[in-house]
């Protein structure tokens, strides 16, 4: 059978139990042209949680009654075309289930368990955080040896691939993350210069706390949580500062967004906001995923994961991503 995790209903601020349903029907057959896959890995994000309303967006709303969309990695289970055959190993955005129905020329793409250790690493370290972390700095933040990168929720599968990057690059980095441990994490693991706990803190009292930090203001702001955290970086800025807008989750999940409460610095500054998806850079996956590689074979780059186990976890092995408890990328592990 194929168990699928299901949207119900919209959720209205935190997602809940009832908001999903984890039914089972007859293992698809493939469609002519297509082809089947059994997921083995299935990546769990915050992104997710904006596709379950019913609200515009860069992609369309899942539609309810269908499975809770995500990226997954797993094997050719049965194929109608010569472009995937059973047995090969493929990347693609299904969704929460244990088998998904693709068509050939789609977003689906084989790739070669042999060059990682675990298939999990397409979407972590060589999926969508990774990429994510390399193209938004490298590309859309152009950092120079000495600048200051600021990341909000560095502690994170993203934030701490960006911290790591930027130090390559060169960068003094100051990371933003939720307790004692993440802080530690960050030093020690990551390799951030700088580690600062925002719970408990006014936006006066972590905006001083960025300022001791960064004296002369932040040059790149990588920007994951949004706001009280992202209002005390915005009072923060060096002239001409980059503000990377990647994510903002500390509001996904409530009925109100206040989103940015002061633009008045990026005024005075003359900093540049920008609004980054990494889905404008998958022609350049490839080449990404190379660097990537080698970085963690040198020991540069360290991409952890939460692995959570089991298709009937799912909603307890998303809330994670809000409660703060993952340790790294949070995958869940179906097969």
């Amino acid at each position: 059978m194929n168990r699928r995790f299901l949207l119900m209903r919209r959720p209205h601020g935190t997602p809940v139990p009832e908001d999903f349903a984890l039914v089972e029907s007859p293992v698809p057959s493939p469609p002519p042209g297509g082809f089947v896959v059994r997921n083995h890995y299935c990546s769990l994000d915050p992104a997710q949680r904006g596709w379950m309303d019913d609200a515009p967006s860069y992609m369309p709303p899942i539609p309810l009654g269908d499975p809770v969309r995500a990226t997954t990695v797993g094997v050719v289970h049965a194929s109608d075309t010569p472009d995937f055959a059973p047995g090969d190993w493929v990347m693609g955005l299904n969704g929460l289930e244990d088998y998904s129905v693709n068509q050939a020329g789609g977003f689906t793409m084989k790739v070669d368990p042999a060059v990682v250790s675990s298939p999990s690493q397409f979407l972590s370290a060589l999926g969508a955080v990774g990429l994510t972390a390399y193209f938004g700095l490298l590309e859309v933040a152009k950092p120079q040896a000495g600048e200051v990168l600021l990341v909000s929720g560095a502690a994170g599968a993203v934030g701490s691939a960006v911290g790591q990057i930027g130090r390559i690059a060169g960068c003094r980095t100051i990371g933003i993350a939720g307790g004692v441990e993440k802080c530690r994490r960050l030093v020690e693991d990551y390799g951030f210069d700088v580690a600062i706990d925002y719970k408990g803190k006014s936006v006066g009292a972590l905006s001083a706390e960025i300022r001791a930090a960064a004296p002369d203001g932040a040059d790149i702001v990588f920007e994951n949580v949004g706001g009280e955290v992202m209002d005390a970086e915005m009072l923060n800025l060096a002239k001409k500062a980059r503000i990377v807008l990647c994510g903002l989750i500390s509001e996904y999940n409530s009925p109100e967004k206040h989103g940015v409460r002061n633009l008045w610095p990026i005024l005075t500054q003359q900093a540049t906001l920008y609004g980054y998806l990494i889905m404008d850079y998958a022609p350049r996956f490839g080449e990404a995923g190379a660097v990537m590689a080698q970085w963690m074979a040198e020991g540069r780059l360290r991409i952890d994961e939460d692995v959570q186990v089991g298709l009937e976890n799912a909603y307890p092995a998303f809330m994670r991503l809000f409660s703060g408890a993952n340790t790294g990328k949070l995958v869940l592990k179906i097969a």
